[in-house]
């Protein structure tokens, strides 16, 4: 008897096997939620469709195909005889033994660090090939908690065996949350291995740094408004240190926009400001923007630098870089309406606070003022043109001789 032919949109694009649990991604195609998210779990930068090449999220915008599901579960009942390997298809993945789990979680307290290490890559496994379901099970019995432990475990003892697998497995795991009496802790030990400097050390941070995100979101404000780290050795700034050194380092773009969010989150309390634009993010914030990332990635920066610019100190960095005004100039009207409003704000704090007559020559030579007069003639949200209008007025007699300026511009109401 001739090989049955498997219908091709049965067939997963990356397994090239009969889907078991179909999901359609973003692009429209549709994956084998267990293929998908091994790909996404494994990959270390972008991940692109193999079939539209365009750029795939993350894995939990993946939406189960239920119609699909359907049809093959029927063709497969349909087809099914002994030796067509269809049977196993249909039969459900068995659920992970809690009791072998519990084993695994003894062993990472163990003393000796091969029984440890041993659990760990274990542990990781089952968290890599296990599908939803699996890890949401290693959630309940308790994995999370105890890779928190054993990170910390990792810190106190300064030891870097199994860290990688262990943050590998806290970043893939989902539902759980970081206990707020550890917060500290666990704070102070993922700022440990963001200064570390070892082999596949960009791997391991873009793991930490995910982690980071939920124990940050776990920590209450007067901890994340005042936190320095509490063990000998570290300096006051290192923790903001180590995380605006993710900006310069090569780290996927998922890894990318959980840092720009941690520094958003830190930049709602004045004295964090301060610490940032210490530490250089203006100047590393600037320089990401100038090697035109995503647009998301570039809305985050222009929320960030916003932010930074309220301080003095930020404003100052900001017309010092040579780059500064020209690339908060040139986004504006051309990535998204979000940037363009946190874009005018900041100059809108230059123009105020910091406008000495070299800064406002800088705005005209590199186009600012050209911009503005531009959002004025444009169809932007109305605010966006008071705002325009204000910073026009403001220094009028500075720039009143420049070409793009007409009378108009100056005057309450517009032509």
């Amino acid at each position: 008897m001739d090989e049955l032919a498997v219908p091709p949109y049965f067939i997963c694009p990356i397994s090239l096997q009969i889907m078991k649990d179909p999901v359609t991604a973003t692009t429209g195609i549709t994956y084998d939620r267990e293929s998908i998210e091994n790909w996404f779990m494994t990959s270390k930068d972008a991940i692109f469709c193999p079939l539209t090449k365009q750029p795939l999220t993350k894995a939990s915008d993946l939406t189960p195909n239920h119609t699909l599901h359907r049809l093959i579960k029927s063709w497969l009942v349909e087809n099914a005889t002994p030796g067509s390997g269809f049977d196993r298809i249909l039969s459900p993945r068995p659920l992970l033994d809690k009791t072998h789990l519990r084993k695994l979680l003894r062993d990472l307290t163990a003393s000796d660090d091969g029984l440890r290490h041993d659990a760990v890559r274990k542990l990781y496994a089952l968290a890599i090939e296990g599908d939803t379901a699996c890890r949401g099970r290693m959630v309940e019995v308790g994995v999370a908690k105890g890779m928190v432990l054993f990170v910390m475990r990792c810190f106190k003892e300064g030891k870097v065996g199994g860290l990688e697998e262990g943050l590998k497995i806290l970043s893939v795991l989902e539902s759980y949350s970081i206990c707020e009496t550890r917060v500290l802790d666990v704070i102070d030990s993922l700022n440990w291995v963001l200064g570390l400097e070892m082999e596949n050390h960009i791997i391991i941070k873009s793991y930490a740094i995910e982690v980071l995100k939920k124990a940050i979101d776990a920590a209450p404000s007067t901890v994340i408004s005042g936190y320095e780290p509490r063990y000998q050795g570290f300096e006051s700034l290192q923790f903001f240190k180590n995380v605006t050194n993710l900006l310069r380092e090569k780290i996927s773009n998922s890894a990318l926009k959980t840092t720009l969010t941690i520094l958003t989150k830190l930049c709602h309390w004045g004295r964090n400001r301060i610490k940032l634009v210490e530490v250089g993010a203006v100047f590393d914030l600037i320089a990401l923007e100038l090697e035109k990332p995503e647009k998301n990635i570039t809305e985050l920066i222009f929320n960030l630098l916003a932010h930074l610019c309220t301080m003095a100190d930020g404003r100052a960095e900001l017309v010092r870089h040579a780059g500064g005004i020209a690339v908060v100039s040139k986004r504006i009207l051309r990535v998204s309406i979000a940037t363009t409003d946190r874009a005018i704000q900041i100059l809108s704090l230059i123009s105020k606070h910091s406008a000495r007559k070299d800064v406002l020559v800088e705005m005209l030579r590199v186009g600012a003022v050209s911009k503005l007069c531009m959002v004025m003639q444009s169809d932007c949200e109305g605010y966006l043109k008071e705002k325009a209008r204000e910073i026009l007025r403001m220094h009028s007699n500075v720039w009143s001789n420049s070409p793009c300026i007409g009378v108009y511009l100056m005057t309450r109401d517009p032509r």
